[in-house]
């Protein structure tokens, strides 16, 4: 088992690596510090990945020209049916830098990366810390609009401002369920839009175990917040051994649950976002250097088209691509965008970089 598993994580790593070291050579300050094959590729236009799988699971990449989409939607566009989901997981793995995906070898990841849309140069707000940054993600609001400035669980401050996507999604009549590593990840939505809230102050994969144990049995909208990658670089610095050996871990957790949405047969209706808060660089982060804004965004299920992403990506794009999948009215106050692009869509707007 653990040799079929290093041979597949070779060959998934060999296929995606030129296309790893182009997204991420375009991040400012970022590089993949690997020797690379003596391969030259000139994209024309803008690459993206297409994926195939044999019963076999023998799995192919090929570079590709990014096809001109056929539909243009409008801000207030209502999805259709093809390119609706059931349900949204979103997984976010706090202090994920997108240049460690391929030293780490996250196997899950990449498959992921492999048969959706994914960019490794998406953006995160200032300041680039855990709370700050999640309840961007997830209200779809810079941190001017949604009010949570600090990084600390301060209870009498209360929740974030305006309506978030948990809003939306509970008064649609959603389940809504939340597993956090943090105690502080409280204070990002208020109890009444959550019907499930369970904090577990331990591993990556004894939460993810505890998700696998206590499966939600209808829900619409599923949050993990998996933070040991970034206790690991607080431990022994972004990029270590140890962190990398951590983040392997994490990838491991993500396998977990998408073992569980397999066994379950609802990996078909549900979309999968998996992305991060902010990078690090040495102990820290939560400055406006490009190794602490730039993070992964990968997206996989029903309607994403598999691809590389141009689109300008930013963490508030989360909250509004999760409603845009599942057909909620995504509020006018909102600063993120759809990320149309992973839809096959043509993309009349994008986000902007908060201020």
């Amino acid at each position: 088992m653990k040799n079929h598993r290093a041979r597949r994580t070779r060959f998934l790593l060999f296929s995606i690596l030129l296309l790893l070291a182009c997204q991420i050579s375009n991040a400012p300050g970022l590089s993949l510090p690997v020797s690379t094959p003596s391969l030259t590729f000139t994209p024309t236009p803008a690459p993206t990945l297409t994926a195939s799988a044999t019963p076999t699971q023998t799995i192919t990449a090929t570079l590709t020209a990014t096809p001109t989409a056929s539909q243009t939607p409008s801000p207030s566009m209502t999805p259709t049916v093809a390119l609706s989901a059931r349900r949204v997981v979103i997984i976010s793995i706090d202090g994920l830098r997108p240049d460690a995906i391929f030293l780490a070898s996250m196997s899950n990841l990449i498959s992921l990366m492999l048969s959706g849309a994914f960019s490794l140069g998406a953006q995160t707000v200032f300041p680039s810390v855990t709370l700050v940054a999640h309840a961007s993600m997830l209200s779809g609001q810079c941190p001017s609009k949604h009010g949570i400035l600090w990084n600390e669980y301060l209870p009498e401050r209360g929740y974030t401002q305006g309506t978030n996507l948990f809003d939306l999604a509970h008064a649609a009549g959603m389940e809504t369920v939340m597993y956090i590593g943090v105690e502080k990840m409280r204070q990002i939505i208020a109890p009444p839009s959550l019907d499930q809230f369970v904090y577990i102050d331990d591993s990556d994969s004894v939460i993810m175990g505890s998700l696998s144990a206590n499966f939600p049995e209808d829900f619409g909208l599923l949050f993990v917040h998996l933070l040991a990658t970034d206790i690991a670089g607080h431990e022994a610095g972004w990029m270590s051994q140890h962190q990398l050996n951590t983040i392997h871990l994490a990838d491991d957790a993500l396998g977990m649950l998408l073992a569980e949405l397999d066994a379950r047969n609802l990996r078909g209706e549900t979309l999968i976002i998996v992305t991060s808060d902010h990078g690090g660089l040495g102990g820290g982060h939560g400055t406006d250097a490009p190794e602490d804004m730039t993070i992964p965004w990968v997206a996989a299920g029903p309607g994403i088209q598999p691809g590389t992403l141009t689109t300008r990506i930013h963490t508030m794009d989360t909250a509004a691509t999760a409603a845009f999948s599942l057909g909620l009215s995504i509020p006018e106050e909102w600063d993120g965008v759809p990320v149309y692009e992973a839809f096959g869509l043509l993309v009349e707007r994008q986000s902007v970089r908060c201020t």
